[in-house]
């Protein structure tokens, strides 16, 4: 991290991150605790998030803050509603939110129930809306923000065995462009970032194999493995001042795959 770029705006600038505590959503956190950001994080993930607090704190840059973590199941909007409550009566309104948590478990059509398609829906769609809704009244005080909404290449790449999935993140598109034209007015800025293949432990453990491989080779126009930190670095210049212009837009970091 030390090469890449330093943004003074974040110093000091409230962030709040959903599925925070692995993954892209681990580094995600990483990265603004690095340029002395104020950040808390939620996940369902205790044991992995609060080692990621543990070790960002042990290694703290000068002048910067250890996150703060709350588990929260983002399916229960009221819990969710409550804890951003709580967070930010603690660090302050926020400037950020980063909408980064979902999961893409894998589902054949005739094998969905109705249940489980709202399952799906309320992990990774609903949330989205529901983060920006508790945020807003602390954006408008603080005179602006930026929203960070995670999509996904995988409608793109027409990906097959997760069309729930898949039809969640083409949604996103359409969410952030209209909170964008609806926040605007407030200088909320709201943008997509549309990551591809990234190599979290996650993916690593359950899907890639030799024929993965061979299709990161064949479908990337770049060479090597997208990370986390790829993706993360895309966020910190979303959040920052650098891109104060830039709303209603999706950025993609898939190294070209689609």
């Amino acid at each position: 991290m030390n090469d890449l770029a330093r943004y003074p705006s974040l110093r000091g600038r409230r962030v709040f991150v959903t599925g925070g505590g692995s993954g892209i959503g681990e580094a995600i956190v990483a990265a603004f605790v690095a340029q002395g950001a104020l950040v808390a994080f939620v996940d369902i993930m205790v044991e992995a998030s609060e080692a990621l607090v543990a070790r960002l704190a042990q290694a703290l840059p000068q002048g910067a803050t250890a996150p703060l973590f709350r588990h929260c199941d983002i399916t229960d909007i009221a819990a969710l509603e409550r804890t951003m409550a709580e967070l930010a009566a603690q660090i302050g309104d926020f400037d950020v939110v980063v909408n980064n948590a979902a999961n893409d478990q894998r589902h054949r059509i005739g094998e969905v129930s109705v249940d489980y398609f709202d399952e799906r829906i309320a992990i990774n769609q609903r949330p989205m809306f529901f983060t920006v809704q508790a945020a807003l009244e602390g954006m408008k005080r603080r005179g602006g923000g930026s929203v960070i909404n995670f999509s996904s290449m995988s409608f793109h790449a027409k990906n097959p065995d997760y069309p729930i999935y898949a039809a969640t993140k083409a949604a996103v598109t359409g969410l952030t462009r209209c909170l964008a034209r609806d926040l605007g007015k407030f200088n909320i800025r709201v943008n997509t970032v549309t990551p591809g293949w990234v190599m979290t432990q996650r993916q690593i453990d359950l899907w890639l194999d030799e024929a993965g491989e061979a299709e990161i080779k064949r479908a990337q126009c770049l060479p090597g493995k997208l990370m986390s930190e790829d993706v993360a670095s895309m966020v910190l210049f979303l959040a920052a001042d650098d891109s104060k212009m830039c709303t209603a837009q999706d950025f993609v970091v898939d190294a070209g795959w689609t």
